[in-house]
């Protein structure tokens, strides 16, 4: 007989992308920094940038880096327009450009900051861009820059230009000395003459030649427009790169949760199912007893898992239950007390037992009955040293909270309650210490029906589950199920308020629940 087979469902994909739709949206603060991020970036970027304007201006290069020693050298190949973009951005320029806007030498690195020069390929133009405040400024600006170029480059090429005259002359004084000196042969003296008059032609050619360099051939103007976007575009921008912030954050918050958040993970963590999800509503002020003396969804959700217990898990056992959580934190005493009264409201005999002393005794916190309302029959089938709980139209619950010293186990202060066994005996619900803090609870997983774990939905980790169900199997238990608590948490400030303070370590011992496979002893002890 195979098992069953799994077809190709098409909504399948769409109940795939709907859970990571859920999953992102759980952290809808997250998502919601990642937006205001964004709109705070926008902002910030159209303060800084929101009024500012950049003007161009450009400037032919002509071929005269070497006007003197070029001859058979293609024009393209006399300017290298790589190092003429450096020597434009360079702090000299950057100091007569100052000088041009009437502005101190000191002010050349800020002018240096707010310029770009650009130049394409295959081009002897190059593009001064330069940023201001204002328009005209900005235009001002980029003018200055190319006057300024311009200046430099000049004053360059009258540098090489003197420096080849000198030479050419240092040449015809020789000339002119050797000439001097030869008058016999005409020959000589002939060409000491011709020699001389190349040299002289020589240093007028240098001296005629244009050393410019380069000429404007677009001056800035003032810009009609911010060189940015508006308010709405960067606001806009913002917002996209915010959102887009906030998702990236939420998948990798949700990727790195390790808190369970649905029923399905906690099935797939514990490989148990789900028997109950208690709904929100249920607050730290609110009493814990609901079924029997108030009405809600959370009650008719606890009544429907005690029907459910007692239908399945404690059917054929000796009517004990055992209920418990990972760590502290979860609903478990409320949990037990309302299947205390649920199974008392279907005519089952009831005793809560409370095992965990961290937390204050439940039979100050339940309505217990007066002593005087008691009857005959109550008093001689109440265990020793419980009360009886009131629940409403429930009925009535025993309740044991510690109990008292025991005569006959002397060297222990152990308090025990001797209960009838077989199948018409109490029902006994057990609170006991969460399992990963206290490992003394699981001596009471094998001596009960059933393990009923307690897990509160966005505050319990996987892993604790997994923990809790190893130990319950390590020991013995049987792990029927798992309720889960969907209330609201509370913040950290609200429980650092509500903390009491510390219990005196008598009050805090720890207790000894001893529940006998054979015998039909339940004992309660605190050492």
């Amino acid at each position: 007989m195979t098992g069953p087979i799994h077809l190709y469902d098409r909504y399948d994909e769409p109940d795939q992308l709907r859970d990571q739709l859920r999953r992102l949206l759980r952290h809808r603060a997250v998502i919601a920094l990642g937006i205001v991020l964004g709109l705070l970036g926008g902002a910030a970027l159209a303060l800084s940038r929101a009024h500012t304007y950049t003007s161009t201006s450009e400037v032919l290069v002509r071929s005269t880096a070497d006007p003197f020693g070029t001859v058979s050298v293609a024009a393209d190949n006399q300017v290298s327009m790589g190092t003429e973009q450096q020597i434009a951005a360079s702090t000299a320029v950057a100091v007569r450009a100052a000088r041009l806007l009437g502005q101190a030498d000191g002010k050349a690195n800020a002018l240096e900051d707010a310029l770009r020069i650009t130049n394409q390929a295959k081009s002897q133009v190059l593009r001064f861009e330069f940023t201001a405040r204002t328009p005209g400024r900005a235009a001002r600006g980029a003018n200055a820059f190319a006057e300024a170029y311009l200046a430099d480059r000049k004053a360059r090429n009258q540098a090489a230009a003197q420096r080849a005259t000198q030479g050419v002359e240092q040449q015809i004084k020789t000339v002119e000395a050797a000439q001097k000196q030869e008058t016999a042969d005409d020959d000589t003296a002939k060409a000491l003459q011709s020699q001389l008059d190349t040299l002289r032609k020589r240093v007028v050619d240098i001296n005629s030649r244009d050393t410019d360099g380069g000429d404007v051939v677009r001056r800035g103007e003032p810009p009609a427009r911010p060189s940015v976007p508006g308010w709405p575009a960067l606001l806009a921008l913002g917002l996209a790169g915010g959102a887009a912030l906030g998702i990236l954050l939420a998948w990798l918050r949700s990727a790195l949760d390790t808190r369970v958040r649905s029923a399905d993970e906690v099935r797939a963590a514990l490989r148990t199912p789900v028997l109950g999800l208690l709904p929100p509503g249920h607050g730290e002020d609110d009493d814990l007893l609901a079924v029997g003396r108030r009405g809600g969804d959370r009650a008719e959700t606890l009544r429907a898992l005690a029907y459910r217990l007692r239908g399945t898990g404690l059917r054929g056992g000796t009517g004990r239950l055992l209920v418990v959580s990972p760590r502290r934190g979860a609903a478990t005493e409320e949990v037990a007390v309302n299947l205390a009264a649920a199974l008392a409201e279907c005519g089952d005999e009831v005793l809560l037992v409370d095992a965990d002393p961290g937390t204050a005794a439940l039979t100050a916190r339940l309505p217990l009955l007066p002593d005087d309302a008691r009857t005959s029959g109550d008093a001689s089938s109440l265990p020793d040293g419980s009360s009886l709980v009131d629940a409403g139209s429930a009925g009535r619950f025993a309740c044991c909270a510690g109990g008292t010293a025991s005569p006959d186990r002397t060297g222990g202060p152990a308090a025990v309650h001797r209960l009838p066994a077989g199948s018409g005996s109490r029902t006994t619900v057990v609170v006991a210490r969460p399992l990963l803090e206290h490992a003394d609870a699981l001596a009471l997983a094998q001596r009960v029906d059933g393990v009923l774990l307690v897990a509160g939905l966005g505050t319990t980790r996987r892993d604790d589950l997994r923990r809790a169900h190893e130990l319950v199997e390590c020991s013995g238990g049987t792990l029927l199920g798992t309720v889960l608590d969907a209330a609201r948490r509370r913040g950290r400030l609200h429980a650092v308020l509500r903390r009491g303070p510390a219990r005196p370590e008598a009050e805090t011992a720890t207790p000894v629940v001893e529940l006998p496979a054979q015998d039909d002893t339940l004992s309660v002890s605190r050492g």
